[in-house]
């Protein structure tokens, strides 16, 4: 009889119990607002932007509706305007390609390879072409950022960071989102901190920040933030700054303060799973496993693998097969969009060009999530799951 997985991918941990008194003791105050603070209180939103900024070693953090909501920001800040090109990932989710369209800017879209960060020599090529580059660490897949900032800086692109995948993350001792001017992070559930929606912006820049921080709705209580720029700043730039209100509120603060107090303990959890389902899809027949550079410390919330140059009813073969058994695999080869997975040719607000080696790439990825209710021994068997079926239907020819 062939054993199947009975566990929930998209089943999260709870919230622990120092945001769930948190949360209550906000609820019990009735000031979920984040600008509706007692005398003498500072508020878990101000308190969360300041504990985040330091842990991140930025000088200034914004929390905010969503990490979509953060990127758009972050164009906005960077003064991207209508008609402008934006280069960005071929490699990505909807809403990166999203937020460039929400300013009325052009996504141009940079290739990949085959280890699934954005393609360094196309980006070479192609850097003229746009002011701003939104790097998206695709499934917390990070290229090489030395090289890739050598490159920005000799043409002078402005990076934004998209750390949704990312957050806890180094290149080398660096961490991801210390690179480029801005950056932005996810608190989504399905993301390295839960609160359901929200998103997290970071930058060193004092003007930045503080249009930032106009653009998300602060009108002029800007003075209750702790982790902004001096005031004179905002003098500088409240006239000319629209209001696009998209605040965090007290309640997902309150929420989101112990789980990123406990991110690097989570973060081992994670990789641990990580490497176990890793190590049991090595050596898979026609099958390759995405080989993570020395310099990088990723974490390891999902996995992709490749089944590159297989025809697509094969893939689609092994997916069923897969979910048979209750593994569920995400293709973001497919035709058509399905749930979160799409390419670069489905967003049709954003024109493309065929390129080739990235379509070959893209035909092949496979992804999975990796909650952290799985066990180490769950992680083994739905590796077993995976590789048994991968290799049954390679061997159908």
């Amino acid at each position: 009889m062939t054993e199947t997985f009975q566990g929930s991918f998209t089943q999260q941990e709870p919230i622990p119990d120092e945001g769930i008194e948190a949360a209550m003791r906000v609820l019990q105050s009735g000031r979920l607002h984040r600008y509706n603070v007692g005398p003498d209180e500072q508020g878990e939103t101000a308190l969360l932007e300041q504990e985040f900024a330091a842990q991140m070693g930025a000088k200034y953090c914004l929390a905010v509706a969503s990490g979509g909501y953060a990127l758009a920001t972050s164009l906005r800040a960077l003064g991207v305007k209508p008609g402008d090109k934006v280069l960005t990932n071929a490699f990505t989710l909807a809403p990166v390609p999203g937020a460039i369209a929400s300013v009325g800017a052009i996504p141009v879209f940079v290739g990949v390879t085959e280890n699934l960060v954005i393609d360094l020599e196309d980006l070479r090529a192609k850097a003229s072409q746009a002011n701003v580059l939104m790097l998206s660490h695709m499934r917390g897949h990070l290229c090489d950022m030395d090289l890739l900032m050598e490159i920005c800086d000799a043409t002078g692109l402005k990076v934004v960071e998209d750390c949704a995948h990312t957050m806890g993350a180094k290149w080398k001792e660096t961490l991801s989102g210390r690179h480029g001017a801005m950056a932005c992070y996810s608190t989504q559930t399905y993301k390295h901190a839960n609160s359901g929606e929200g998103g997290l912006l970071v930058s060193d820049d004092d003007e930045l920040m503080a249009k930032a921080i106009m653009l998300s709705g602060s009108y002029m209580l800007y003075e209750r933030h702790l982790a902004r720029p001096p005031m004179e700043v905002f003098e500088n730039v409240k006239y000319e700054t629209p209001n696009i209100s998209g605040r965090m509120d007290h309640l997902r603060a309150a929420i989101l303060r112990p789980q990123l107090r406990d991110l690097d303990q989570q973060v081992a959890r994670w990789n641990e799973r990580y490497r176990v389902i890793e190590d049991g899809l090595r050596d898979t027949p026609g099958l390759t496993v995405v080989e993570r550079p020395e310099q990088e410390t990723y974490v390891g919330s999902s996995i992709q693998f490749l089944l590159l140059d297989w025809d697509a009813d094969k893939i689609d073969e092994v997916l069923q097969r897969c979910a048979a058994r209750g593994v569920e695999l995400k293709w973001f080869g497919g035709a058509e969009p399905v749930a979160f997975t799409s390419r670069y040719d489905s967003w049709r607000y954003a024109p493309s060009e065929a390129m080739p080696e990235t379509d070959r790439v893209l035909a092949g990825v496979i992804d999975m999530r990796i909650p952290l209710t799985f066990s180490v021994e769950d992680c083994a068997f739905i590796a077993s799951i995976i590789r048994a079926e991968v290799s049954a239907v390679w061997q159908e020819g």
